[in-house]
């Protein structure tokens, strides 16, 4: 099969993920869209804690302080950032425990006077109380104040934190969390970790500063060139513009993430951080909204990597996270094919590919037997002509380049939508109780983006809830209506992907097509569900799917 072959088979499957799902359930009973409000489960009330009793314990608890402080970042080659991160390094120091371990995590709020900040433990289904995600689970933890968050970890996987404040990912305040399972399967010699971030923070702007250029929307721009997925009222909704002449297509001006800031010829918004002409035919067309001046591997830049030191036919478990904000990568490891083994956590039936396709919050568990001598770890930023680099070293051999771009990101490229979960991870059939349909909608000329054409009020939250019922089998239908893909992340729960396909708490949903996923309501509270980039998320594509009482 030819590398355009393969990316052809892989963006058709991202489209049709959940096509015998649709089918199998459309006489399903129980569709609805957002309920009452009345009568919903408190996030520290009753049910919470009796959930919480039932989890798996073995009666450790790990206790860990993290210091959130603006900090002095060295990424390499000379680059400094001036920043915020935990203990003043990026990554923050891993966390790891092992399954039915409790966590006693105190988050110390030491950031700039009147900043606000939480921690979010991603892909962890913990009691709602601690999922940090003001204002629907507890309030913001105010400068100079602390907050322990304290919660038991009974799914074994690959998970990282991160705040759930504004635009407050896009900085260093983030680590991995790994839950190591006792019963453990896979043989391997060695592990390494390896979070791939978007960076600009105290080197081109803030995140902040991103947010304020990019809500301004696409209105204020005169010059008559807009990036692919932006929206016009064409439709009479304000949506789903096509491509405009003029625009730039593959490398265009910002194509490069370290291009120069522009600003509009015709006198209208500035363009200092948006970025413009990036396409990905694996992500169905625009790539992404901000431009970086770096790609972090483990909080090194291309130029000056980190070194992953092993010895030839050494097996290796790498746990690939990714932390960014607006940047899907494509991964691959120079002269190597990888087995993938778990996503989001679980188990998948192993699947060896040259390269993967990993949006912002996905993780995936790969397999490799390692050759001798010098090895690029690239991490594309798909669309966006960049890269991320580590370099794994087992012999003789000169370092790769910061540029370098190895064979297999052109090879069998693989996405969530083609892997099936382990026998031991599916779900029972069941028939679905309840049916939400999720529309994904807004664009680039407003900057609204939206579910169900609403955008979510952090001061309301509980305004026009997605409600379920306990132990209910509930079927999420997300219908992108945009020009533009959304990794969907739900908190609390993992759901099915269509019918077989992986357990996941966070997937790509391509521009204009239907994914359709399962989970078992049996996590009560009131839960976060929104796009995992963090300017979609912020400018209102987020709901609440809360549990009725």
């Amino acid at each position: 099969m030819t590398a355009m072959n393969r990316r052809s088979a892989l963006l058709a499957g991202l489209g049709i993920a959940a096509a015998g799902t649709l089918a199998s359930c459309s006489s399903t009973s129980g569709s609805s869209t957002s309920g009452s409000t009345a009568a919903l489960v408190s996030p520290s009330g009753s049910a919470v804690a009796a959930a919480e009793r039932k989890r798996t314990t073995t009666g450790r608890t790990h206790e860990v302080t993290l210091v959130a402080a603006p900090a002095r970042l060295e990424l390499g080659a000379g680059i400094v950032a001036r920043t915020w991160a935990f203990s003043g390094r990026t990554p923050g120091k891993e966390l790891r425990v092992s399954a039915g371990d409790q966590i006693a995590a105190t988050l110390s709020n030491r950031l700039p006077d009147q900043t606000t900040t939480s921690v979010h433990w991603h892909g962890i289904a913990l009691r709602n109380d601690m999922d940090g995600a003001p204002s629907a689970t507890q309030s913001a933890v105010r400068a100079g104040s602390n907050f322990t968050y304290r919660f038991l970890t009974d799914a074994p996987g690959t998970y990282f934190f991160h705040p759930h404040i504004g635009v407050q990912l896009d900085r260093g305040l983030y680590a991995p969390l790994i839950v190591e399972d006792p019963k453990e399967s896979l043989s391997y010699d060695e592990e390494w970790v390896v979070v791939l971030d978007d960076w600009l923070d105290g080197v081109t702007g803030t995140p902040d500063e991103v947010h304020a250029e990019l809500k301004q929307g696409m209105g204020g721009m005169n010059s008559g060139r807009m990036p692919s997925g932006s929206s016009s009222p064409s439709d009479g909704s304000g949506h789903d513009m096509g491509n405009m002449s003029g625009m730039s297509t593959g490398g265009g001006m910002g194509g490069t993430s370290g291009s120069p800031s522009a600003s509009s010829s015709g006198g209208g918004m500035s363009t200092r951080f948006m970025l413009m002409g990036a396409e990905s035919v694996l992500l169905g067309g625009d790539a992404g909204d901000v431009k970086y001046p770096y790609h972090l591997v483990n909080g090194r830049v291309p130029a000056d990597p980190q070194v992953f030191r092993s010895k030839p036919g050494k097996r290796v478990r790498i746990r690939l996270i990714n932390a960014g904000s607006d940047t899907a990568y494509r991964v691959a490891l120079g002269g190597h094919r990888l087995t993938i083994t778990h996503t989001d956590g679980y188990p998948v039936q192993h699947q060896e590919v040259d390269a993967l396709l990993i949006g912002m919050g996905e993780r995936y568990d790969v397999l490799v037997t390692l050759d001798d001598g010098v090895f690029p770890l690239v991490a594309l930023a798909e669309g966006k002509n960049a890269t991320g680099l580590a370099v794994v070293r087992t012999g003789s051999g000169t370092a790769p380049r910061a540029n370098v771009r190895p064979t297999e990101l052109d090879g069998m490229i693989m996405s969530a939508t083609q892997l099936k979960a382990a026998d031991d991870v599916r779900p029972a059939s069941k028939k679905v109780d309840r049916v939400h349909r999720i529309e994904l909608t807004g664009g680039m000329m407003a900057y609204d983006w939206a579910i169900n054409g609403r955008r979510f009020d952090m001061n309301d939250p509980t305004a026009h809830p997605i409600t379920v019922e306990q132990g209910q089998r509930v079927r999420l239908d997300f219908v992108n209506r945009t020009t533009m893909w959304h990794p969907m992340h739900l908190h609390g729960h993992t759901y099915q992907l269509g019918s077989g396909g992986p357990r996941k708490d966070t997937t790509i949903v391509l521009p204009k097509k239907t994914v359709s996923v399962l989970f078992d309501a049996d996590n009560p509270g009131q839960w976060m569900l929104h796009c995992h980039n963090a300017y979609h998320g912020e400018a209102g594509m987020m709901a609440l799917v809360a549990y009725q009482g």
